[in-house]
This record gives C-alpha cells, sequence and structure tokens, in this order.
C-alpha cells in the first residue's frame, strides 16, 4: 500500500476517487455532468411532506438517509481542505469539482435552513430505510422531514451546519463572493 501511495500518478488518482466517492452518494436531481453512470436522479421529492424543497445533499454511507449532522462534517472538512491545499487539488485537476461537490452540500444546507430558527437535519427513516436494502433510484418507501427548532433543539447538528457553511465561505469567496455570503449569512444565523 506504501509504495502506491508514494507513486505521483496515483497521488492524484487518490484525490479524483475521494471526490467520486461523493458523487455516487448524491441525492436529488443529478446534473448532466453527473459522472457516475450507474446513478439517477432520486428522492426528488424530498420535502414534500412538509411542504419544503430538501432535495440534493449526500446519503449517509450506505443508506439512502439524509443525516445533516455527518454530512456537515464532511462539508467542513472538504471545504477546509480546499482552503489549505488549494495547490494539491489543482495540480491534479480536481479543484473545480472540489468546489462543485462542496457547493453541492451547501445548497443542500441553504434549502434545509427554511427559518431564522428552523433547520431540517434528516430526510429518511432509519427503521424504514434498513427493512429495505435498494439503490436510491428505487425506493418506494416514505423519507419523512425532521427539523429542529425552538421547541426541538439540536445545537451539536445547528453548530455543524455553520461550521461546514462557514468554512464553504473562506472556500468561496474569491471564486465566487456572492455565494460566499449566502453562505456566511446562513452561517451566522445558524450559529446564533
Amino acid at each position: 500500500v506504501s509504495a502506491f501511495l508514494l507513486n505521483r500518478s496515483s497521488d492524484l488518482e487518490i484525490i479524483e476517487l475521494s471526490l467520486l466517492f461523493y458523487e455516487c452518494q448524491r441525492s436529488g436531481p443529478l446534473p448532466k455532468t453527473n459522472r457516475i453512470y450507474w446513478r439517477h436522479d432520486s428522492m426528488v421529492d424530498a420535502g414534500d411532506d412538509v411542504g419544503k424543497d430538501l432535495t440534493g445533499g449526500y446519503y449517509d454511507a450506505g443508506d439512502n438517509i439524509k443525516f445533516n449532522f455527518p454530512q456537515a462534517s464532511a462539508i467542513t472538512l472538504l471545504a477546509w481542505s480546499g482552503v489549505d491545499f488549494a495547490d494539491g487539488y489543482k495540480k491534479a485537476g480536481q479543484y473545480e469539482i472540489l468546489l462543485d461537490t462542496v457547493k453541492w452540500g451547501t445548497d443542500y444546507f441553504i434549502k434545509c435552513h427554511t427559518g431564522k430558527n428552523e433547520l431540517y437535519v434528516q430526510v429518511g427513516n432509519g427503521s424504514i430505510d434498513h427493512g429495505d436494502w435498494v439503490p436510491p433510484e428505487y425506493m418506494q418507501y416514505e423519507y419523512p422531514s425532521y427539523k429542529i427548532d425552538e421547541s426541538k433543539p439540536g445545537s451539536d447538528v445547528a453548530a455543524e451546519t455553520a461550521a461546514a457553511l462557514a468554512a464553504t465561505y473562506l472556500l468561496f469567496k474569491e471564486a465566487d463572493s456572492s455565494y460566499a455570503q449566502t453562505c456566511l449569512k446562513h452561517a451566522i444565523e445558524l450559529y446564533l
């Protein structure tokens, strides 16, 4: 394994494959740039149960559930890696893909932040999902939406979502200052 990791071309391939993992986990209507030929649109009506558009984001591990806490943690780390190691991503030809990967997650978090003190933090139910092992494109069961608010607090997931949005602000502040400001606004509201 160490010989593999020391090979320079393999190092670049590891970055690409790492980002492809996230594309495999995408939920919602997939873009035309989708590189995973066997993945198709899924959960395109997420949030209909509560009258919100909660499409997008990433599934968790092998589940067909969107858990925002681990998703936000992953996006925070990806955004920070883009801030700290931008040259490495650029050298690997993956910087634009990194931006797209992070933005896919934060676009979803922005949709989930439906009010100053309201954040949807999960779409799908583990008890239901774990009883039916199918690709997300073939789900025939309900995937309810869950939120936190003043009466149902969840400061841990709110704080991690704020961290993901703040890190994304740093990543995008030069590439797309308008989007960066949108992320910062939501980060501040969630934090406060």
